[in-house]
């Protein structure tokens, strides 16, 4: 059952402390005004040359989250440039080390205080920089969040400056990798998200990824090594379980690998790098729709085998 609607929440900007941000990153929120005991929480980054309002106003994240009671954060990119965010430099890409992902997760810890949040259920989206965001999170954060949904991104890591050390590297445009020039094997694009945070053998987040085949601006080619990036750190087969033709939209088809439909990968043919954000299909691959039986942190696992490690984290 959702909850009561109300149009009466708005954007706010936080402007106390809330947490290390060392890149100084600012923090917007929408909190609806009718919220369970222990809600969830939904980051959504923006694209580049965007901010946190207009990925507030150009999503139905904000009136889904009136309606099933969860709270949305938007971080909006310190980087006056281009308004991208750091997903190249060594420190976001290194848990706890700083970058934009650091302040980011600095929100959410301080909004699990604020509203006694639910901290098994915490996930990220966004489109582009907002993907590549998302990834970033998900590989260097996987003690924070659920799952991610990533609309027209990168792999983690693949902004990476190859040609010098990518310390401090917060603006840094890869176009080897936009134009789908970087390439890994599997086994070596795990090694790159593992790199993230060494020691880590916990529990592990679901991945949604989606892409135009005629993305000109981010290759179609990314697509696919993110595909064998998420599914060797998950444990899956390159393979796919099941193809769903024209799904969630006609010309677009559905994989999902691992018999616990742990990484979903959609392939949009003939569309561009502007894709349509399908808030439902990732409102239901977050399960941020359900009242009961939802989807947290440490719930099942990618393989449908038991989990070795989902200890409790520490906030």
């Amino acid at each position: 059952m959702a909850l009561p609607f109300t149009e009466a929440a708005s954007l706010q900007k936080i402007t106390t402390d809330f947490g290390p941000n060392p890149t100084k990153v600012e923090f917007y929120i929408y909190v609806p005004d009718v919220l369970p005991a222990k809600p969830a929480i939904l980051v959504n980054p923006h694209w580049c040359h965007g901010t946190a309002e207009a990925a507030f106003r150009g999503s139905q994240y904000a009136t889904l989250a009136s309606k099933h009671g969860f709270i949305v954060i938007y971080p909006d990119s310190p980087h006056d440039a281009d308004s991208c965010w750091d997903v190249s430099s060594r420190e976001t890409l290194t848990h706890n080390a700083g970058g934009d992902s650091l302040g980011i997760v600095s929100m959410v810890k301080w909004t699990l205080a604020k509203y006694n949040g639910d901290a098994s259920r915490v996930f990220a989206t966004g489109v582009s920089s907002g993907a590549m965001m998302t990834q970033v999170l998900l590989g260097a954060y996987p003690d924070v969040f659920a799952a991610g949904s990533a609309f027209s991104g990168v792999p983690f890591g693949c902004f990476a400056p190859t040609s010098r050390n990518n310390s401090g590297a917060y603006g840094y445009w890869n176009d080897d990798c936009a134009k789908g020039r970087v390439t890994h094997s599997a086994e070596e694009w795990a090694g790159i998200v593992k790199a993230a945070y060494p020691g880590y053998d916990g529990w592990r987040p679901k991945v949604q990824l989606f892409h135009g085949t005629k993305d000109e601006i981010l290759d179609y080619v990314n697509h696919g090594e993110a595909v064998k990036e998420w599914a060797a750190v998950l444990g899956l087969s390159q393979t796919p379980v099941t193809t769903t033709a024209n799904t969630p939209i006609s010309g677009w088809t559905k994989y999902t690998y691992g018999p616990s439909g742990w990484l979903e990968a959609f392939s949009a043919a003939g569309v561009p790098h502007d894709i349509r954000v399908q808030e439902n299909t990732v409102l239901e691959f977050f399960k941020l729709n359900y009242t009961t039986g939802y989807f947290s942190w440490g719930q099942g696992s990618a393989t449908g085998l038991p989990l070795r490690c989902a200890r409790a984290r520490k906030f």
